[in-house]
């Protein structure tokens, strides 16, 4: 018997596609090649921490998939109600980056997580010709080599140094700059020319706000640096509060702008004592279906207009305690209204 060359191939495929139904549980069933695995995980045990031997370095060793700490520990009291979510007030700039000054210090805010900042920063200096002498991804440090800049007497090195935002999902990057002059092998604690870094810190932000759409993720790191953000809301005897991981200078001057993006007018303010007095003007009255609408009755609003003492205090040299309270006690002052308007705040803090 003799088979066209259409009718062999129709007869392999159809026994191919027999042999593969016969087959499936094979290649396919729980036992098979090719078995579902994608609830594989539920059944992966914990294993202890590898270990090595005593006097070597360990520094290496971390998880890298962590499963991030709740940080926020308010509970409203009495009978339960669902929460609403979070407003969206962080972050609600359209700018990519902002450069901070407090004192001699400053500094870009850049609305992306550490782990995208730092291959922009790696570009930049690439694309501006300048050699690396020293990277650090893990501590966010990443150093060059001196270079002689135009109508400077002497070569000039720079240091970028990229931590964790106040907010969630930003970052901080630092410039510090040092003169080829003096002890060489060991950083200052502020730049000797203030102009030079001014003008680096500049020229950076241009470039991570020109190409940020574009901007890769370095996985070393997005797991050294934090993305958590340094504020949260905590619970004490005391009532609900925000702590801050900043200093107290940086957060009293932070905490003022907070406040009057959050609709608080500053009536006055105490330095020493950490306070301001302020009056809650309350949501935009052209705002429709905020998020103010589930705090407040459509016919009057409790809080608005009412004066209020926000309190800021340190509770180490890098951390920093705010709460809120009413400046008159004939009214009453709801756990509730008082969480919400420090949620208000905290969006603000940056």
């Amino acid at each position: 018997m003799i088979f066209s060359v259409s009718k062999v191939g129709r007869l392999a495929t159809t026994v191919c596609l027999l042999m593969l139904c016969s087959g499936c549980g094979y290649l396919l069933g729980d036992g098979g090649i090719f078995r579902d695995k994608s609830e594989d995980y539920k059944k992966s045990p914990e294993k202890p921490k590898l270990t090595v031997p005593q006097g070597k370095d360990d520094s290496a060793l971390q998880d890298i998939y962590v499963v991030p700490a709740i940080n926020e520990s308010l509970v409203l009291s009495g009978e339960f109600e669902v929460p609403r979510p979070t407003p969206l007030v962080a972050g609600a700039s359209d700018e990519i980056v902002r450069i901070q000054k407090l004192g001699n210090d400053s500094w870009a805010l850049v609305t992306m997580a550490p782990g995208q900042l730092w291959p922009q920063v790696r570009s930049f200096v690439s694309a501006a010709g300048v050699q690396v002498a020293r990277v650090d991804a893990r501590a966010g440090i990443m150093e060059t080599n001196w270079i002689t800049l135009e109508n400077e007497p002497m070569a000039s090195r720079f240091q970028f140094r990229i931590e964790q935002g106040v907010q969630r999902g930003n970052s901080e990057l630092h410039v510090l700059q040092m003169n080829q002059a003096g002890d060489i092998n060991k950083w200052p604690p502020q730049s000797d020319d203030f102009q030079q870094e001014t003008d680096m810190l500049q020229g950076v932000a241009q470039y991570i706000a020109n190409s940020a759409d574009s901007a890769p993720v370095s996985m070393i790191a997005d797991q050294a640096i934090s993305a958590s953000g340094k504020i949260s809301l905590q619970e004490s005897p005391d009532g609900p509060f925000i702590q801050v991981g900043l200093p107290y200078q940086r957060a009293w001057a932070s905490l003022a702008k907070a406040l009057t993006e959050s609709t608080f007018e500053i009536t006055d303010k105490d330095r020493s004592k950490g306070d301001y007095y302020v009056k809650f003007l309350g949501p935009d009255v052209e705002e429709e279906d905020g998020w103010f609408d589930w705090l407040f009755d459509e016919e009057d609003d409790p809080l608005a207009n009412r004066d209020f003492l926000v309190r800021l205090t340190s509770e180490t040299d890098t951390e920093v305690a705010i709460r809120i309270s009413p400046l008159s006690e004939d009214m009453p002052f709801e756990l509730r209204q008082e969480q919400a308007l420090l949620v208000l705040i905290k969006g603000n803090i940056n």
